[in-house]
């Protein structure tokens, strides 16, 4: 039986080739997946490796403070960096002070755009003269605040050499500093096209407002001293301080286990997708074996009748599965890791900033492609399997194909009712929730009705294309009432080929639908609070913030009224992560929408907030409560709610004066600037703001239309990309449409040889088949297209409490787009198999048994 089930494989490997393609595509899927998350994991390992070689011990600033150079907040003095030197065992310290810092190209515009790293940092040269973290490529270490350092690549896309001039910006602070070296770099922020600045100690203090401190210190011990013993030593060097001291294997450990948190994210959201096209994938096999059963009925018998049991019969059909599975997965897994590349690369096209590093292939990869391969070829099987060892040795001699039992369909008409029943009457009640709570029973409910529609697809394509084909026959003439007769012949086929179209049509519309009703409520809920006609920000919006001349500056100007500056910081109270904006309270009016429903912003000063109502209503405030706020750098503060305000997506939850937020602040700045513009004077201004900063490369000046046009274009990227994802299980579904349509044609070699015979044209046996192909295509759409838009609109309720601006919009343009395109694809599915059909000689097609 198996050289039984080898021959057969062999036999029939060209109507496998689509099955063995569908299976290919789906095993690259997922070993692109898992190659493109282990060599991300491990580049990321590498460098995290690198950055802490000769440190073993980093000190930092307490209460979730800056560790490693992140200046979100605190400080280590110069004072505490002294302690931690004269400890025992501390061979050196390199004080660490980094922020953001944009270097100008050629046009004036920043090296790397808005979305990649911008950072800067301080070159700290050790004993021999030399900062072991960046090392010299050309020139020196910059010595003085008119001297700066640029990473090579930095400075090739800047277009400077050693010796020029490079123009540069911090914090809104525009500077001209001469380049005295080029550094090399490992960080993925500048690998990935970013740029990287690097100035003497003291410049980067004065520019990043720390004087006199670190944002932290990397410690090198002496050789032979244990790390533990360090860090308790400097531990109690510092027993008075708020710091944080960690040892170089805490921060590997802790480094490693925030890279498997990014990896195991990354790959569990790529293979949910890589499920669905899989999945999509079964209808595709089962489909296939289905059909080779029918075709070698005769041939089973034979092998019956010669005495093969009925389980070797089954156990050949799987046989062939699996080592069709093995074959087309090994081809699979060779595509994978050329798919990894392209994921890297369109993911760093738009941002991610992912390192550079060699191909990881593991072993457990290869193992996991395979297993999985074999896996769903041998289950999508089993089902045709099982059909196999049914035929009687004497029933089988007597036809090519048997049909499907009426009981079996209506056993499984039954089951397909009360699985849609089941989800649709879960998606219904879902509507009529009004918060996030029911996500589970959406996600069941979802399931439970894609698959009642799988199930009821064949009671569904009779009376479907029964309506489609008399149409085509009335237009066509006798090519339609051939194909409406061929697709109806075997509803089961039918309905497998249309259902695998139907998943990845009814995830896009889905989709498709819940962007239309998004789109609109997100424009509306960013405009419908802002009143301002400018935002000026630094591009990355670093938390250190805008210098405060930038402020001076545009106040100056003759055609701004008001450009109060907005100050985010965290806070916390009660346990719970809140942010606290401070701002200018007698403006704020003039930019912001703000509606109060207890006090007034009058009521706004010294240790006296404003919270917003859901803010309040989380922690139970009203109008006059003491409360206590925590920052970050771990300050307190005992303060009154003075004014309760409506939510308000402009300002945030909590609402404080400036000098009450640079109080609890170490590095006070503003995070953006809001601009009204005076009567008639907002025209323009956009460029007059950029001439009064001196074309800042770090500053961004955006209308409401660029705010709008920057929400759009966030949200169109991530709905493109699961377009893009999903597209696989169409183009998987494209490819069951050709094998099907191939496999029906050598099935009816002897019926289209007398069609030809009896005078049937090769044109109209080509439309024959291109009409069969079109009408399985528009079934699969329209029970897509009606399966995701009811999903779409059943699971709105999701949103209704989060997002009360959200209202089900069809897409009509993109449903249209989808029905036309369906005949498309139809059409385009059909070409090989409708010239196999039209070629062959009526003749010899009539003779072949």
């Amino acid at each position: 039986m198996t050289r039984a089930a080898l021959r057969n494989l062999l036999a029939h490997k060209t109507r496998l080739l689509m099955t063995a393609l569908a299976i290919v595509l789906g095993i690259a899927f997922v070993s692109g997946t898992l190659v493109f998350s282990d060599t991300v994991g491990n580049a990321y390992r590498g460098q995290l490796t690198q950055s802490l070689d000769g440190v073993a011990a980093k000190v930092g600033p307490g209460h979730g403070g800056a560790m490693g150079g992140d200046r979100s907040g605190g400080r280590v003095d110069s004072a505490a960096a002294d302690s931690v030197g004269a400890v025992s065992g501390v061979a050196a310290v390199r004080p660490v002070v980094a922020g953001n810092a944009y270097v100008a190209d050629g046009n004036g515009a920043p090296v790397g755009g808005d979305r990649r790293g911008n950072d800067g940092t301080n070159y700290h040269p050790g004993p021999g003269g030399t900062d072991p973290r960046y090392p010299l490529k050309e020139g020196r270490g910059p010595r003085n605040a008119h001297e700066v350092a640029l990473e090579v690549r930095t400075a090739r896309n800047a277009g400077v050499k050693v010796g020029e001039t490079v123009r540069l910006s911090v914090n809104g602070l525009l500077l001209h500093k001469e380049l005295v070296g080029l550094v090399a770099s490992n960080d993925p922020r500048t690998t990935a096209g970013g740029s990287l600045a690097l100035f003497d100690t003291a410049t980067a203090q004065k520019l990043w407002h720390i004087e006199g401190g670190f944002h932290a210190l990397d410690v090198a011990a002496d050789p032979g001293i244990p790390v533990q013993d360090l860090v308790r030593g400097i531990r109690e060097a510092l027993s008075g301080e708020d710091l944080d001291v960690r040892g170089a294997h805490q921060l590997a450990a802790e480094g490693n286990r925030t890279i498997d948190e990014l990896t195991r994210g990354i790959r569990q959201t790529f293979l949910v997708f890589a499920g669905i096209a899989l999945f999509v994938g079964v209808f595709v096999i089962a489909n296939t074996f289905s059909i080779l059963i029918a075709q070698r009925g005769r041939e089973i018998a034979l092998l019956r009748a010669v005495g093969a049991s009925r389980r070797q019969v089954a156990r050949a059909v799987l046989a062939e599965a699996a080592i069709l599975g093995l074959g087309a997965s090994t081809v699979g897994l060779g595509a994978g890791v050329g798919l990894s590349l392209v994921l890297r690369a369109v993911l760093n096209a738009t941002g991610a900033q992912l390192p550079d590093g060699p191909l990881a292939v593991s072993p457990s990869t290869v193992l996991t492609a395979l297993a999985v391969g074999v896996g769903v070829t041998v289950l999508a099987a089993w089902l045709p399997s099982l059909k196999a060892a049914r035929i009687a040795p004497v029933e089988a001699l007597n036809a090519v194909e048997t049909l499907s039992a009426p009981r079996g369909l209506a056993a499984r008409n039954a089951l397909g009712a009360v699985l849609t029943l089941l989800g649709v009457s879960l998606m219904l009640y879902v509507h009529t929730r009004s918060d996030t709570s029911g996500l589970a029973w959406a996600m069941l409910g979802g399931v439970l009705t894609m698959s009642g529609v799988i199930v009821l697809a064949p009671l569904l394509a009779r009376p479907v294309l029964s309506l489609g084909g008399t149409l085509l026959g009335r237009l066509l003439g006798v090519s339609g009432r051939l194909a409406k007769a061929n697709v109806l012949r075997n509803p089961r086929r039918t309905a497998a080929t249309a259902s695998a179209l139907m998943i990845g049509l009814c995830l896009m519309t889905g989709l498709s639908v819940v962007r239309a009703s998004a789109e609109p409520g997100i424009d509306r809920r960013a405009q419908q609070d802002l009143r301002a006609d400018y935002q000026v920000s630094l591009r990355d919006g670093p938390p250190s913030g805008l210098a405060p001349h930038v402020q001076r500056e545009i106040v100056r100007l003759p055609g701004v009224e008001a450009a109060p500056p907005f100050r985010r910081i965290q806070v916390t109270s009660g346990g719970t992560v809140t942010e606290l904006v401070g701002t200018d309270v007698t403006a704020i009016g003039k930019v912001a929408r703000l509606r109060f429903l207890g006090g007034s912003a009058a009521a706004v000063r010294d240790d006296v907030i404003a919270v917003a109502e859901t803010a309040a209503r989380e922690h139970a405030w009203k109008a006059g409560d003491r409360v206590l706020l925590e920052f970050s750098n771990g300050k307190r503060a005992q303060v009154t709610v003075g004014a309760l305000y409506a939510d308000n997506d402009v300002i945030g939850p909590m609402l404080a004066t400036t000098r009450f937020a640079d109080r609890y602040t170490d590095e006070p700045g503003d995070t953006k600037l809001l601009v009204k513009a005076a009567p008639g004077r907002a025209e323009g201004l956009d460029q007059e703001i950029r001439n009064a900063l001196g074309g800042d490369p770090a500053l961004s000046v955006q209308s409401r239309d660029d705010l709008r046009r920057d929400t759009s274009a966030t949200i169109s990227a991530v709905f493109d990309l699961a377009y893009g994802l999903l597209g696989m299980a169409v183009v998987i579904a494209v490819v069951g449409v050709v094998g099907t349509l191939t496999m029906s044609v050598f099935e009816r070699t002897r019926e289209v040889g007398t069609l030809r015979a009896i005078g049937l044209a090769r044109g109209q046996v080509r439309q024959m088949v291109r009409l069969e192909s079109v009408m399985i295509a528009l079934f699969g759409a329209l029970l897509g297209i009606g399966t995701g838009v009811f999903l779409a609109w059943s699971g709105a309720g999701l949103l209704r409490t989060s997002f009360p601006e959200y209202s089900t919009t069809l897409p009509w343009r993109v449903i249209i787009l989808s029905l036309l395109t369906a005949p498309v694809i139809g059409v385009a599915a059909a070409v090989w198999p409708a010239h196999r059909a039209a070629r062959q000689n009526p003749l010899e097609a009539i003779g072949k048994q």
